[in-house]
């Protein structure tokens, strides 16, 4: 399999592969290279439907050249837990970033969510996570503060009396609540419409469809969140009711 960087002419096969509409798995395969390494070329440089070949490598030649003038410190890969491979968690760390970029999250804050995601601790505080993404502590104050108001960290003081931010499984329960939420709020405004526009009327049963379709939505994901924060938070042999169950 082909190591290094992508080169123009594999860049020109990604966007013909894109525009015929191939899975990043099959490109991958005909480039002899790592899906994910499509995945995260693709999603860095527009999407699938914005990529270009010859704005991608001009992009890839700035970046290169911008870590040539880095620190050392940044151009060396921090220490690995449990033997793993530098290399790997760092590919896979902006795998999960361009992911989250793709849902339509911003550049920084899904750096900030994968950096503590993929820390075993699962928490930073401010001073460190500018550190790793070698960025400043005012982008690391907006990331958290986006964050934070889609419950998807929280923070905690730890015994140096120094705040850290913390993403553990209750906050992608606390995230999703936050979600459904939100999208309760878009039906009540719905329903509030429907007698403004005229009950009846094609506009005012476009706002009905609309509440009865995102009520169903939010009603179902409040309830799976609760139902799976009970079968995975429960003792092992305890029944989602709590009581244990005879040996």
């Amino acid at each position: 399999m082909p190591g290094g960087r992508l080169t123009q002419q594999e860049r020109q096969q990604i966007a013909l592969g894109l525009a015929d509409g191939l899975a990043y798995a099959e490109i991958a395969r005909r480039l002899d290279r790592p899906t994910s390494t499509i995945t995260r070329e693709v999603m860095r440089n527009g999407g699938p439907t914005a990529y270009r070949a010859d704005l991608a490598h001009r992009a890839t030649e700035r970046r290169t050249q911008r870590r040539r003038q880095a620190t050392p410190r940044e151009a060396e890969a921090l220490p690995q837990a449990y033997g793993r491979d530098a290399g790997a968690v760092r590919e896979y760390e902006e795998v999960f970033t361009t992911v989250m970029m793709a849902s339509g999250m911003p550049t920084m804050m899904s750096r900030v969510l994968a950096c503590l995601t993929l820390t075993d601790a699962g928490s930073l505080t401010a001073s460190e996570l500018a550190q790793r993404l070698q960025v400043s502590p005012a982008s690391i104050s907006k990331a958290i503060t986006y964050l934070e108001s889609q419950g998807l960290v929280r923070r905690e003081r730890d015994e140096r009396r120094r705040e850290r931010y913390v993403v553990d499984d209750d906050v992608w329960y606390q995230s999703m609540m936050a979600s459904a939420r939100s999208i309760a709020k878009i039906v009540e405004i719905a329903r509030q419409g429907v007698p403004v526009l005229g009950s009846g009327t094609p506009a005012a049963d476009r706002l009905e469809n609309i509440a009865r379709f995102l009520d169903f939505v939010s009603e179902s994901t409040a309830r799976a969140a609760k139902q799976a924060r009970e079968i995975l938070h429960a003792e092992p042999g305890t029944p989602s009711g709590g009581t244990a169950e005879p040996s």
